[in-house]
């Protein structure tokens, strides 16, 4: 997952409505066919990369798991309201890498409201501070920072936004101009 979905950088400039990269279909809840379902190989927040990550870039949400069988968790991670909105916003922009330090990345979209979606990874093997400027993203002003998993304001901030990242983890994040 993290090999195909941190490669697609590279497509950014061909993406667009009509035009979607494909990264291939998503590896959360059970997954095989047949008698030989077996859990993700990913865990929990490898699974909140991955929605994440293909969230941002647009991607088509190929659910590769077998729907009769969902959990809880499972459920959470296809029907949040505010992630798959990012997914399938009509701008259809496809995000791209606008910083990378060590093994944490910043990946952002610009939204058809005017707002920017953003992705906050790390992809080491220990928690990190992720962080992201407003410059990295061309924004200035206050920022309206949301949480779009935990589905909650979380900071108005001037130029800047970090937080703590789980290890393979993810925060997605809104960024909504200030008024």
């Amino acid at each position: 997952m993290a090999g195909i979905g941190f490669a697609q950088d590279k497509w950014y400039p061909h993406a667009s409505p009509g035009h979607w990269n494909d990264p291939d279909m998503l590896v959360v809840g059970l997954v095989g066919w047949g008698p030989r379902l077996h859990p993700s190989q990913l865990s929990a927040d490898e699974q909140y990369t991955h929605i994440s990550l293909w969230s941002l870039l647009a991607a088509p949400l190929l659910i590769g798991c077998d729907m009769s069988k969902l959990d809880d968790f499972t459920l959470s991670l296809l029907t949040n309201d505010e992630v798959l909105a990012v997914n399938q916003d009509p701008k259809g922009a496809q995000a791209q890498r606008v910083r990378q330090e060590g093994e944490t990345e910043v990946w952002a979209r610009p939204l058809a409201d005017g707002s920017r979606a953003v992705g906050l990874f790390n992809r080491g093997l220990d928690a990190a501070t992720v962080a992201v400027t407003w410059a990295d993203l061309g924004l200035t002003g206050k920022q309206r920072v949301r949480d779009l998993w935990r589905q909650q304001d979380v900071a108005e901030a001037d130029e800047s936004y970090g937080t703590e990242v789980a290890p393979h983890g993810v925060v997605l994040l809104r960024l909504v101009p200030g008024k």
